[in-house]
């Protein structure tokens, strides 16, 4: 192999496929990124077996098409430190040459044979979408997935598919969040019955891939795996497995409810404010909504107190709520700070469901005393 690339272009690319690499793998190549270069168009590769992704990288002439495996920091860093322009890069499949103009490195190179393949999108049916409002759905729901690996299910963002909308659900058990975007199934495509759970890394690296595009993408789910191309680039992803709940019944139906419409940036303000005293052991804050206004009040054993209040257009009788600031403040930061949104309340005990105008749906389960006051709920 042998080509000359724009440096630039080179990095940018690299830089997200990188993103895919395990930290540790029993398998060293997967450490490293694949470059595939041919007389039409030259591919980076990634992969860590669960997840993918292949780009199209501008900018390269192709001298002699063949293919490297590069690794990831040490050439990386070339890209990065390298004050060039252009680039030349070398390989006899043993070892690769990385010339600039006063700069020379050469690295060993493992058997590109051996680096797993990324599936191409070939797909006839999928669901297609303008990438911005697959990037705010992506924003907006994957914060609420579980970190942690006791319940599987829940280490992803739920895909439903239909005929002209998609839907991302997540929740970790205790907050919420559901985004709902038009979209257009190609050829009768949808999800149906079949768990399209996308593991939250996957998520992350898609959301990443769409920072820079605005045009659309599609989406194909399949029985075991999802495939999301954008632009010059795909992303593959192995599906988690398991049962999501039934994440409709947590939005609570029925009448008795208080519809109360907030500001966002003054009220996020507030509840940063009111969370100052918080801690790990004492994570309440008691929020108090009713007349004309909605106070915050916090009881830290080892900060103190705080007594915040926020002139609100409510005048109905008070709702008390016990909430954990850090859901409310999740909730609140993937919002426009100059839009509204509205609040659903009907008592103490009952879940506080949030919602805006364009399809956004949070709920965040109310705390106890107990809770309000044990370790790390």
């Amino acid at each position: 192999m042998k080509v000359t690339c724009d440096r630039e272009k080179l990095l940018h690319a690299f830089q997200t496929a990188a993103g895919v690499a395990p930290s540790r793998s029993p398998k060293p190549i997967l450490q490293n990124l694949k470059l595939e270069a041919g007389a039409e168009r030259t591919t980076l590769i990634g992969t860590d077996l669960e997840v993918g992704i292949r780009i199209e990288v501008a900018g390269f002439n192709v001298e002699v098409p063949g293919h490297v495996v590069l690794p990831i920091s040490r050439f990386g860093s070339i890209l990065r430190e390298s004050s060039d322009e252009k680039l030349d890069l070398q390989s006899d499949g043993q070892k690769t040459l990385v010339r600039g103009e006063r700069t020379e490195f050469q690295l060993p190179s493992e058997n590109p044979d051996e680096f797993p393949d990324v599936v191409t999108f070939g797909e006839e049916t999928y669901h297609e979408l303008p990438g911005r409002f697959f990037r705010e759905l992506i924003h907006r729901t994957v914060f609420a997935t579980e970190t942690e690996s006791s319940r599987y299910a829940l280490g992803g963002v739920l895909l439903e598919m239909t005929a002209d909308g998609i839907t991302g659900v997540a929740t970790d058990g205790r907050r919420l969040a559901k985004q709902e975007s038009p979209a257009t199934a190609v050829k009768g495509h949808a999800t149906g019955d079949t768990m399209t759970i996308v593991p939250t890394r996957a998520m992350q690296l898609i959301e990443r891939v769409l920072a820079d595009g605005e045009e659309s993408i599609q989406i194909a789910a399949r029985d075991n795996d999802v495939l999301v191309r954008s632009g010059a680039a795909t992303v593959y992803s192995r599906l988690v497995e398991g049962r999501y709940p039934k994440w409709r019944d947590v939005f609570p139906r029925g009448e008795g409810v208080a519809q109360i419409e907030l500001p966002v940036g003054p009220f996020h303000a507030a509840v940063r404010q009111a969370a100052i005293v918080t801690s790990e052991n004492r994570r309440g804050v008691d929020f108090t909504f009713g007349g004309g206004n909605v106070v915050m009040v916090a009881h830290g054993a080892e900060f103190g107190e705080s007594h915040v209040e926020l002139p609100i257009a409510y005048d109905g009788q008070e709702i008390p709520v016990m909430l954990d600031p850090r859901y409310m403040i999740d909730f609140l930061r993937v919002l426009d700070p100059e839009q509204t949104f509205t609040i659903e309340l009907r008592d103490a005990k009952s879940a506080a469901v949030c919602r805006t105008d364009d399809g956004y749906g949070y709920v965040i389960m109310p705390l106890s005393r107990e809770q309000a006051a044990a370790a790390n709920p």
